[in-house]
């Protein structure tokens, strides 16, 4: 489908959509090519998020009748996920493609498939391309490298760090595994892990994407950038107002879908990055982003899920014997690990730890070490996320 035909078919039948295009003074007939969607402001998670929850579950978006779509999926936020019913439709067939997968491989898919649209993702692009999928998710490890060795499995795709975590324990057991391949995405690929996996014969690519928007960019063997695919309309944007910025220079990652079924239009990933349009010389056609350059907005990942500071206020307002807290992230042997330091009342019980983090796995999906400090080691003026990782 077209870009013009697209709009007016989004403006006719995504009621939201419409009116996000009235509210910018602007008609269907006003974009008729990329250069114009530069006039739509840009919309964002946070503006999903308001509009699913005023009008849910879709926040009038969805141009089909949810009953007609093949999944639905909820993202930290929440946000809500349409996957109609179309092979490959997050097309991340060709991006597996580029690090070698093919038909007849057997692969491990350790993305999350409860809820999250992660596994089910990878899941549509390694059948596209015609290989077995174990679907692994995130945990059991010892189980998962059990099927890995009897199944003689060859390719993995999840988060680089929990593959590194499945080695480590293969070889302290003295398991044989066969993997040959690695695709990540979710979670930064330090050149330190890249270079172990390699130690270990394994080629491994990375990607980029969310949970919107599905393959937004993939590496090829060359491993300079990440190949924007053909399908989509991608821009780097000014993240104060939205204008396109020259190639090369840093900006927003800023995504139109030629989705007929959800009108996902200037959609603000809060990524940063920048394009260039360099031939590369894989052969391969179209511009690459060069790297994830950091995130333009408060949320920040954590073992390949969005943290929203938010989201922890809320769950943290519960508790009236919580006077201050701050979430402190920290990177280990290629590992995230999450606390939340807690100034709390004086007499407030023990048992308030546990019920802290029973609340925060259970609202956020994230496992939180709790600690009791005293209010000096927090300042009045603390962020609410201390991200002390680094990516080298």
């Amino acid at each position: 489908m077209e870009l013009p035909a697209l709009i007016d078919h989004l403006a006719k039948h995504a009621p939201a959509f419409s009116a996000r295009l009235q509210s910018a003074n602007l008609t269907p007939e006003a974009i008729r090519s990329v250069e114009d969607l530069e006039q739509l402001p840009v919309i964002r998670k946070d503006d999903l998020h308001s509009l699913q929850a005023s009008d849910p579950p879709f926040g009038g978006y969805l141009t089909v009748a949810p009953g007609d779509l093949k999944r639905i999926f909820q993202s930290p936020g929440p946000i809500y996920d349409p996957e109609p019913r179309r092979p490959d439709y997050w097309r991340w067939a060709p991006a597996l493609q580029a690090a070698g997968f093919a038909a007849g491989q057997v692969v491990l898919n350790a993305f999350g498939y409860h809820l999250t649209p992660a596994g089910a993702m990878f899941e549509e692009g390694l059948w596209t391309l015609g290989c077995a999928v174990i679907p692994g998710g995130i945990g059991n490890q010892e189980q998962q490298i059990q099927t890995l060795e009897v199944t003689r499995a060859t390719g993995y795709v999840g988060l680089p760090s929990y593959l590194k975590a499945l080695l480590d324990q293969a070889d302290a057991s003295s398991r044989s595994l066969f993997l040959e391949r690695a695709f990540f995405t979710a979670e930064p690929l330090p050149p330190s892990l890249r270079a172990l996996f390699h130690e270990q014969g394994l080629t491994v690519r990375q990607g980029y994407g969310t949970a919107e928007c599905g393959n937004l960019g993939y590496e090829c063997e060359q491993e300079a950038g990440w190949h924007v695919p053909e399908e989509i309309e991608l821009a780097i944007c000014d993240i104060n107002d939205g204008r396109f910025l020259p190639l090369g220079e840093t900006g927003e990652i800023v995504v139109t879908l030629y989705n007929p079924e959800y009108a996902l239009v200037r959609f603000g990933t809060g990524d940063l990055s920048a394009l260039t349009a360099d031939p590369c010389a894989c052969g391969r056609p179209g511009m690459r982003l060069l790297g994830w350059q950091g995130r333009a907005g408060d949320a920040v990942k954590v073992r390949g899920m969005f943290l929203h500071p938010h989201q922890l206020q809320k769950v943290m307002s519960g508790f009236e014997a919580v006077q201050r807290w701050q979430a402190r992230i920290t990177r280990e042997e290629h590992k995230d690990f999450l606390s939340l330091r807690v100034v709390a009342a004086e007499g407030a019980p023990a048992e308030l730890v546990d019920e802290i983090t029973l609340a925060v796995r259970s609202a956020l999906k994230f496992k939180a070490e709790v600690e009791f400090i005293p209010a000096g080691e927090l300042p009045d003026d603390a962020p609410p996320v201390d991200d002390q990782r680094q990516w080298d």
